[in-house]
């Protein structure tokens, strides 16, 4: 899922009221956050703030402590303040605690380790999407011959999507450098120490399914349990 914001000096900045008050379905921030009534929230939760002074300086620390190992992050607001906001709230509300990491790829262009739906199908989300943040610092594809397509470098943390402006609360991990177009929100990175659980993880494979014995893209061979999430490490 991903999110467009208008950036002022430090701060994403908006015109007319920054709260949810006269329009319970979209937020009135920068940030816009839009319900999804087709698309209900797996677990209940209420629209992220919004304030007409989004954060759009500093980073913010966030561990998932997964049955695999720790994993901690750290959220970067210049990069996608809107994101940030909606992730750390997600956070807070413990909408990730006690999931499921729903897919893992080995493609040699695509090593990804996706989160984010309590209901483990990948298909689910927060009930609410907001726009793009894309992207503009990434490198070139080698040998793209589209020009078009970027490297998301190893310890690279951003939103999956349905299709642009359709950021909910999945998120996936580059395990590796990986090619794809920039349509994806860049909001944060992996520490080392994620990165070593991220490599057990990788290690362990794809679950084989009756019509393929050597998958490279499912569910990982080794279930990936998001007991918590939590800011700080």
């Amino acid at each position: 899922m991903v999110l467009m914001v208008v950036m002022g000096s430090g701060v994403a900045q908006a015109s007319g009221n920054p709260e949810t008050t006269h329009d319970p379905d979209v937020t009135k921030g920068p940030c816009a956050y839009t319900k999804t009534p087709d698309d209900p929230a797996a677990r209940p939760v209420k629209l992220p703030p919004d304030p007409r002074r989004t954060p759009s300086k500093g980073k913010a620390d966030v561990l998932l402590k997964t049955n695999q190992g720790n994993i901690p992050l750290v959220l970067d607001r210049a990069k996608a303040p809107c994101t940030v906001q909606s992730f750390l709230h997600l956070v807070t509300k413990k909408f990730y605690d006690a999931t499921t990491c729903h897919r893992l790829t080995a493609y040699p262009t695509l090593k990804v380790l996706q989160c984010g739906d309590p209901t483990g199908t990948g298909e689910r989300g927060p009930g609410y999407k907001y726009k793009d943040e894309l992207p503009t610092d990434l490198k070139p594809a080698p040998n793209d011959p589209t020009g078009e397509r970027r490297i998301y470098p190893r310890g690279t943390l951003a939103m999956a999507n349905a299709g642009p402006d359709t950021n909910g609360s999945q998120f996936f991990l580059v395990t590796s450098d990986s090619i794809l177009r920039p349509n994806y929100t860049v909001f944060g990175t992996i520490k080392p120490e994620g990165l070593t659980t991220l490599d057990k993880i990788a290690a362990t494979g794809i679950a084989p399914t009756p019509d393929n014995p050597a998958p490279l893209d499912g569910r990982p061979a080794r279930p990936v349990d998001i007991s918590r999430a939590k800011k700080g490490c």
